[in-house]
């Protein structure tokens, strides 16, 4: 009876651990569900006006950079969360930019990605759909943030996004599962603990290494089509480990490891959302 109790208690206290830690973004946020209406309603407790320079119906694409950037952000985040500082940056460059919250569920009232990320791909293959109607572009470029950054690739491999997509920039996605600094390991001592856990977040047993949904994504090579793919990791990142889960191999990938680049970089996983070494990369890469 105690230890059926406890393994009640605890699936729901690790569905809360797991989401707290592949949280990307800085604050409490708001909706967006298409590409006209940037949205501003209540996410979780506080309102939050959308993040700024975000689905602008007035922004045209350019010669310069002929592409929009559709942004895609992490488990239990939202869109205006997550690119509350990196949307109006790449604005500022001259990029038209788009984003939606993706994956919600009754159970986390304004909480994204929580959904199943096959339910996920879906609402995403939707809504680029929608923003190259929108753009009048023939392809997007993905950025994306944790389940941000392997979610997508179910779009691109399964829902015919690799025709769609140029560049895809990945920030510390959990390609092939993570262990969350050792945390996932503690599953082999509860029988049925994936089960449970999808009773409470659908996406957060697919990202347990060894999980049906990455033996599926990942089998026959992890790319597809002529997408360039970068994927962008931290040294200090403690929710997707090891680092190397998160690197692709394939044609047409970019594997980075940010403190390769600048030593004096600390972004750990949360940080990467308003880290200046990440910004200027995920520039670079979409500039190919």
């Amino acid at each position: 009876m105690r230890r059926s109790l406890l393994r009640k208690l605890s699936v729901p206290a690790a569905v809360a651990t797991l989401m707290a830690g592949l949280l990307a973004g800085p604050a409490a946020a708001a909706s967006s569900s298409n590409v006209t209406a940037p949205g501003d309603t209540i996410a979780g407790f506080l309102p939050e006006p959308a993040a700024a320079n975000v689905n602008d119906p007035g922004c045209h694409v350019t010669a310069v950079h002929p592409r929009p950037v559709v942004l895609v952000h992490g488990l239990g985040a939202t869109a205006s969360e997550n690119w509350h500082f990196f949307a109006p940056y790449l604005a500022g460059q001259g990029y038209c930019v788009y984003a939606f919250t993706y994956g919600q569920e009754p159970m986390w009232p304004g909480r994204g990605g929580v959904a199943p990320m096959e339910t996920s791909a879906q609402q995403l293959s939707t809504f680029v759909d929608e923003v190259l109607a929108t753009s009048k572009a023939s392809k997007v470029d993905i950025v994306g943030h944790s389940e941000g950054g392997i979610m997508p690739r179910y779009y691109l491999k399964f829902l015919g996004g690799a025709a769609k997509v140029a560049h895809f920039v990945a920030w510390a996605p959990p390609n092939h599962g993570t262990n969350i600094s050792g945390l996932t390991d503690l599953r082999a001592f509860w029988p049925g603990f994936d089960d449970q856990m999808a009773g409470y977040c659908g996406s957060c047993p697919e990202f347990m290494p060894g999980s049906a949904f990455l033996r599926r994504l990942n089998a026959g090579g992890d790319t597809v089509g002529n997408v360039e793919y970068t994927v962008l990791t931290s040294r200090y990142d403690y929710v997707v480990t090891p680092t190397t889960t998160s690197y692709l191999h394939g044609p047409h990938v970019h594997n980075i490891l940010i403190q390769d680049v600048n030593p004096n970089a600390y972004p750990d996983h949360v940080a990467m959302a308003w880290d200046p070494t990440t910004f200027d990369l995920t520039l670079k890469a979409l500039g190919g």
